[in-house]
Formats: C-alpha cells, structure tokens, sequence
C-alpha cells in the first residue's frame, strides 16, 4: 500500500514541523510555499549585507517545545543566552524598567500603584489554567488590579498605538500570557535572561528543511497552491498547482486562515463564517542598522503622546553577533486607520525623527541602512472567549485540516508556539485531537 499523500500549504516554521512530524509517520509529504525561501514570518533578508530576520524574534526560558525541537535536529549548542535590559519611555524620559530597583525608582506612579502593579506581575506569572482569563477583557482586568491613573500611565498608550479602535476588544487571556512568559524568563529577580538561535532562526529552518528532505520530503519555492478540489462527496481530491490538478489524501493549510475560504471554495458556508469572524491587525515594521547603540535595551515600551510608536526592539542587545545596532520599529495599525496607505519610506522617516527623542545624543550619520516590512496578518484579535470562537483544526471537509498563528491563543507568537501548533496540526491529520494547552 502506498503511503498517505500529503500537501502542506506555507514551509514557515509551523508547516515544516508538520511535515517533519507526518514524514516521521510514513506520509508521503509535499509543502508548497509561495514565497522565494522558507520561514514566512521568521525568513531572513540581506539587509545591507547582514543576513537577519524579517520581523524580530527571541526565545523565552519557558519554550520547551522549543528546545525538544532543538534537541532533536542536534541543535541545542547554538542556543545562546542574553541578559537583557528593558527600558520605559514616558512623558519625554526613558526609565530603566524590568527590575524592584527601575519600579521603586519611577516617578510616575505612587507607592500604592507601584504595590498593585508587583502584586499583578506575580499573580499573572502563577496562573497555570486561562480559560477564565478567557472570558474577561483585558483592559477591564488590568484597571481592576493596577487602578485607573497606573492604567493610563502604563498601558493605554500601548493599546491605543497596536489597536485602536479595536483596543477594547482583547481577552485578559492573551495579554496574562506575554507577562507570564517574559516575566519567567529571568535568571534570578534582578536579570531578565532571553535567547537567539546563533545564526540566527536561519539556523533553525535549514536544519529542518535538510531533515524533511532526508525523509523524502519536498519543498516547493515560489509555487502557492491555487485551490483544493473535493470528490463532491465532502472529500479532499487534490490540489491545483499553477493549472493543474494534483492528488492528494490530505491538505494541511498554516496559512493565514483568511485565505481558506479562497483556497477551499467547498468548504461549509457556517464553518467560512467562522472564519471570517477572525480579524487582524496588520503591522508595518522599520528595521535600523546604526553605526552605534541607540540605548542599553533590548526592548523599549513607548507611552508618550510625542511619539506613535508603542516601542522599539534593539536587537543587536540581545544578539550580539548582528553588529553595533540593529532596531526594529513596529507600526501596528487596522486596515482603517489613515496611515495603513502611506509608502514604506513614510514609515522610516517617521521612525527616523523619533531617535533624538529617545537618545539626545542620535545624530542622522548614525544611519548606515534602512528597511521597512508589512505584514497583513500580523496580530490576530483575541477578544473575550476567543477560545470558543476559533474554528477547529479538523475542517467540515474530510482531509483538510488548517491553522494559523491565531491558535497560538493563549500564548504569544513565537518560533515555540509554531512548534507547538504544528505538532498538533500533524496529530489531527494522523487522528490524535487530544489538546496540549490548558
């Protein structure tokens, strides 16, 4: 008997671990990826002669599907490390943020708030079990620990810069997790500690894609698929590839959700409506390389009505190896908002005129290299009771089977949780739906 057929739709890193995981399982295994190279959010780019990462990544110390992973493709010698710093720029400052000495020392809440907001981030890092954080909204949950006037100094403007309108509309769930999982990234109550891949997640993807193809596995570069077609029975037939059909068993879709109901025109209209019901934020993101360090952090939060921008990530101060600075600058902005049309060079200009800000002594020969990416799909929204919202893995239609960075939820985007997913992807399509996630 020949093997089960399977056609996995985006070689990012939760489509390779899928096929990495079905190979392993005797499926015969096709990915096909529209894109010149592999990675998707995590693909790197020359950028003036360095090769790095699209959109900024780093690793917690609680990723553990990560390092299994890892573990497996004889990779963990080249995690590396970081005592990082964190800074906190309000009301035309930059704070040192992160440690009891930065939150005793700010002078922008009281004694009481600065009790309240410890006694949060303590709290938050204990919760093991989501699902009742799932029903609140995070905006409400955090007034009611951090009081009303600690809310607006710490957290609206962050909001308000990544949603906008949409700001009220996040579960207490997927914020709880971001704090949970940086605060347990410390090496003791006075280092924050993350990690990088040395080589950064190229290291990462080129160690799967030689696995996969060891395996017998085949990645297929600058070739999207068109539409899948059914037997008319409520069955996956195949696949069609630039004009032709191809046969398959299965179809795995780690694509943006938003592009099934395209892809699989047979597809239920109440499950299409499910999925219409996701919405995401999109995200235009400057990358910096500079002559020397814009600051000592790693990352920068942003509440200053001067600057529209929610932060700053220093790269260069987590891995080092990436030369005397490289930053990245996020806008987060709905389809809506006016400044959603404007150019790339828009963007970097922008980016470019906040630097003096946050150092004094920015001078523009500084600039060695710019560069702006765009992601449509970048943060998914996650209001209260997203969980049940989320359409299953395992689709109305026989053999087709489809996630995307939405179902990360609870957790954050990272490398880790498109492990994790795409594992979990692999054991739908081989029949096993238990859950690995509270």
């Amino acid at each position: 008997m020949s093997p089960p057929k399977t056609a996995i739709v985006g070689a990012g890193p939760m489509g390779l671990i899928c096929a990495l995981d079905l190979l392993k399982a005797g499926h015969a295994v096709d990915v096909y990826e529209r894109d010149d190279r592999i990675g998707g959010m995590s693909a790197s780019f020359d950028f003036d002669g360095l090769a790095i990462e699209r959109y900024y990544h780093f690793i917690c110390k609680t990723d553990f599907p990560l390092f299994d992973l890892l573990a497996e493709l004889n990779l963990s010698n080249k995690l590396r490390w970081t005592d990082t710093k964190m800074g906190f720029y309000w009301n035309g400052r930059l704070y040192k943020w992160g440690t009891p000495q930065a939150l005793l020392r700010f002078d922008g809440l009281g004694v009481i708030e600065k009790f309240r907001y410890a006694l949060h981030v303590m709290k938050t890092k204990s919760v093991k079990n989501w699902a009742a954080l799932d029903k609140i909204g995070a905006l409400p949950w955090l007034k009611s620990w951090l009081g009303e006037r600690a809310y607006k100094v710490l957290w609206e403007r962050l909001f308000h810069l990544k949603f906008y309108e949409l700001s009220d509309q996040l579960s207490a769930a997927w914020l709880g997790t971001r704090i949970k999982r940086v605060a347990l990234s410390r090496r003791n109550l006075l280092h924050e500690s993350l990690g990088y891949l040395e080589g950064g997640s190229a290291t990462l993807l080129d160690a799967l894609r030689a696995r996969i193809e060891a395996l017998g596995g085949r990645i297929h570069l600058r070739s999207g698929i068109d539409s899948v077609t059914t037997n008319g029975g409520g069955k996956v037939r195949g696949i069609v590839v630039a004009g032709e059909e191809r046969v398959v068993d299965n179809v795995v879709s780690t694509a943006p959700i938003q592009y099934v109901p395209a892809l699989v025109p047979d597809l239920p209209e109440a499950f299409v409506a499910r999925i219409r019901a996701i919405e995401n934020i999109p995200v235009a993101c400057v990358i910096l390389k500079l002559k020397q360090p814009l600051s000592e952090n790693f990352w920068m939060n942003i509440c200053d009505e001067s600057i529209d921008i929610p932060g700053v990530i220093e790269y260069s101060n987590l891995n080092p190896g990436t030369g005397p600075a490289i930053v990245y600058a996020p806008f987060y902005m709905p389809k809506t908002h006016p400044k959603y049309t404007r150019d790339n060079q828009a963007f970097i200009d922008e980016t470019l005129g906040y630097l003096s800000k946050l150092n004094p002594k920015f001078d523009p020969d500084w600039v060695l290299a710019t560069h702006c990416h765009r992601y449509d799909f970048a943060q998914t929204i996650c209001p209260p009771g997203f969980a049940a919202m989320l359409p299953p893995m395992r689709t109305p239609l026989t053999g087709f089977t489809m996630a995307d960075t939405s179902y990360y939820y609870p957790e954050d985007r990272s490398i880790c949780e498109s492990v994790r997913t795409g594992r979990e992807l692999a054991r739908v399509v081989l029949g096993d739906d238990t859950p690995t996630r509270a």
